[in-house]
């Protein structure tokens, strides 16, 4: 298997900001491997991006814990209305991509939403408008 660090370590992620299928290719030459276990890995890890995303990634968490812990559902669905988006779609702007992932290892914090590499936690709504509002948008 390969590990997060392993397909980090191309820079292709950091000059691109997502994997291609060409960057797929290349990364799968350099760790000889066949590119499907390259797609397959970087497909479940949400960090690594297969398109193009907005200016800001917004992440909530749609796990069970979170579930159970509360908020992050009720979290979700105010981006979506708040945003016009569903998840998985990225605002007519470009501004925003909202994206349900199954973790954000905030569990204990719930609800909680990553943008881009920041981890927001304990939020009711009136911070995440401040939070989008700080972003310039909405």
């Amino acid at each position: 298997m390969i590990k997060p660090g392993q397909l980090a370590s191309t820079d292709l992620m950091e000059r691109a900001r997502l994997l291609t299928e060409e960057a797929i290719e290349r990364v799968a030459e350099r760790l000889h491997m066949a590119p499907g276990k390259v797609y397959e890995t970087a497909t479940f890890y949400s960090m690594y991006r297969m398109r193009p995303m907005g200016q800001y990634v917004i992440q909530v968490c749609e796990g069970l814990s979170c579930h159970l812990a509360g908020g992050a559902e009720r979290l979700l669905d105010y981006l979506v209305d708040k945003l016009g988006i569903a998840p998985g779609e990225t605002t007519e702007d470009g501004r925003f991509s909202l994206v349900a992932v199954q973790c954000l290892a905030a569990c204990d914090v719930s609800p909680a939403m990553r943008v881009n590499d920041t981890l927001y936690t304990d939020l009711s709504f009136d911070e995440v408008d401040s939070i989008l509002d700080r972003l310039g948008g909405r």
